[in-house]
């Protein structure tokens, strides 16, 4: 499960990220699945959101200040599909005036939601969230995010932002084999944005913006190859990063942890 809370001054716009931008607009939890939730996953989410609503009770007790109902988390379980007899068993219910198709609320006091991806419409505002999902749907929204057109503004800001979400979303340090196709298929759209922005990156604060981009996408990499991200593999993240694209990626590919380790303390 991950926390997230808007930032004051966030790097993309919630509107950049279509409807997971509006899921996001407030304090929340996002609980994703690769396979259909059970009913005990269910369960647990809503343990694990009780609890963060009981740290928020003592914060707020330590502090002697109030918290109104809409200070509360809400919690998102994002599932490729679910049941009809699970929705109905937890009284999850769509509000199709307020929200897209695929958007299953609980009673208001539990804060909480499921996103059944496989339901939500093909639609720009959605391609994030059906890029989270499996198999045909999550291809079809990587080819529609391919078939952008390069300046579209959505799309600079879903491969700039996208390996980022991702860390972010994942339960698990041990990635699955769909995860892992996932991430290799979008390393060279990641890849050709970076080339992209290096050739336009003619100020300084367009070539620092390239390096953070960089460092995103081999971090993650890094993460994909080995399963985890430890101090050792961190430690090697910056000088990989002054590598081109066409330099580190062969590297990343092919080299062991042990190879990758000595070559690039050895710059340190």
């Amino acid at each position: 499960m991950s926390f997230f809370a808007p930032s004051t001054q966030p790097k993309v716009s919630p509107e950049a990220l279509g409807l997971l931008g509006e899921l996001a607009t407030t304090i929340c939890l996002f609980e994703p699945f690769r396979n259909p939730v059970t009913i005990d996953e269910i369960r647990s989410c809503l343990l694990k959101l009780l609890e963060v609503n009981t740290d928020f009770i003592r914060r707020v007790n330590r502090e002697n200040t109030r918290l109104n109902e809409n200070n509360y988390p809400k919690l998102w379980i994002l599932t490729p599909t679910a049941s009809k007899t699970i929705l109905e068993g937890f009284g999850a219910k769509s509000d199709d005036e307020n929200w897209s198709p695929g958007i299953y609320l609980l009673p208001e006091y539990f804060r909480a939601g499921l996103v059944v991806i496989h339901q939500l419409p093909k639609t720009l505002d959605t391609l994030w969230l059906r890029i989270l999902g499996r198999d045909r749907v999550q291809q079809q929204a990587i080819d529609e995010l391919e078939a952008l057109p390069p300046d579209n503004q959505f799309r600079l800001n879903a491969l700039l932002s996208l390996s980022s979400l991702r860390s972010n979303l994942e339960v698990s340090s041990e990635l699955e084999v769909q995860d892992r196709e996932l991430i290799m298929r979008l390393s060279p759209l990641l890849l050709e944005q970076l080339e992209t922005a290096t050739q336009q990156g003619i100020e300084q604060g367009m070539e620092r913006a390239t390096r953070m981009e960089r460092t995103a996408v081999i971090e993650n990499l890094l993460r994909l190859r080995f399963n985890s991200l430890d101090e050792e593999l961190r430690g090697i993240i910056q000088p990989m990063s002054s590598l081109s694209p066409e330099e580190f990626l062969p590297l990343l590919l092919q080299l062991s942890r042990e190879e990758l380790l000595a070559r690039f303390n050895s710059e340190n």
